[in-house]
């Protein structure tokens, strides 16, 4: 996600605190953020994807997704 989109985040953020957003607004908002949480999610996946558990004995393995 680019900054410039995450500016508009924080710039709606503050205006909904002063006033009232218009419908339109809202709308706009409520779709940044969700985009904004699946560029997390997905970034979170990634890093978790890279981790390996290194055993006492020296060996590797890849973390599981927990069932």
């Amino acid at each position: 996600m680019d900054k410039a989109k995450i500016d508009r985040i924080n710039q709606l953020a503050r205006k909904s605190r002063e006033t009232q957003l218009s419908p339109a607004e809202k709308a706009e908002q409520q779709t940044l953020r969700a985009e904004y949480i699946a560029a997390f999610r997905g970034s979170l996946k990634k890093q978790l994807d890279n981790i390996d558990i290194v055993h006492p004995d020296g060996t590797k393995e890849a973390l599981k997704k927990k069932q």
